[in-house]
């Protein structure tokens, strides 16, 4: 169980209740219209979510910039399926799945029963390394802005998590110590080796089925929180 001192609870977002592998395989379906993509999706998505997983690791170790992630994913999952585009067809494609991400918003099952418990008890809040642009429209338009009090994005901290400047950027803008907050997240590097090493509390959202760590409190399903809290 969560220690009862419990004041704040931080959520990381895609993954953890927005299901970014379902909302982002249907903007890339729109994408591929738009430009005419004669690969098929199924076979697309199967190389490009483990190479967009891999860019996301180099973005939050500083490895890549935003910009060569929005390429390289593409350009990389293409060309394992023999495909080659221009870059500017690419950076088309780029900006267009941009847009059409926050148009879907499908969450994981029992987010808005898990928000509407926890908001009952405790203060809510957002820590994202998803890009700001991106994040406020999907929180406006999937109905979740409302249950969060803040929201800290890596890109106003200037680093990403798991570097402790943006948890304890979070923490300031909350009003609360990391003794009395807790952080659950999906990635167990960023969200909760990250949390871990500024004091606060971990869930680790598990939902790929990872083989657990030991010594850490984890949950295959969002309404197990509700055991813990």
């Amino acid at each position: 169980m969560i220690k009862p001192t419990i004041t704040d609870v931080f959520f990381d977002l895609d993954h953890t209740l927005w299901d970014f592998d379902r909302n982002s395989a249907l903007a890339l379906d729109c994408v591929f219209q738009r430009f005419s993509v004669g690969v098929p999706l199924a076979s697309f998505l199967k190389v490009y979510e483990p190479i967009n997983f891999n860019y996301w690791r180099e973005f939050r170790e500083e490895r890549v910039t935003k910009t060569q992630l929005r390429r390289g994913r593409l350009i990389d999952s293409f060309s394992k399926l023999g495909v080659t585009y221009d870059m500017h067809i690419i950076d088309g494609m780029s900006e267009a799945y941009i847009e059409e991400l926050p148009n879907n918003n499908y969450l994981f099952d029992g987010t808005f029963e898990l928000l509407r418990y926890l908001k009952e008890k405790y203060t809510l809040h957002i820590i994202t390394n998803g890009f700001s642009q991106v994040q406020f429209i999907k929180l406006k338009k999937s109905k979740l802005a409302p249950f969060f009090a803040t929201v800290t994005s890596s890109e106003e901290v200037g680093v990403k998590k798991p570097n402790p400047l943006v948890f304890t950027t979070a923490l300031v803008k909350a009003g609360a110590t990391a003794q009395s907050s807790v952080m659950i997240g999906d990635t167990f590097d960023a969200d909760i080796l990250g949390a871990e090493g500024v004091g606060m509390d971990t869930i680790f959202f598990n939902y790929r089925k990872e083989i657990p760590k030991n010594g850490y409190k984890v949950v295959d399903y969002l309404l197990e929180i509700k055991d813990l809290l």
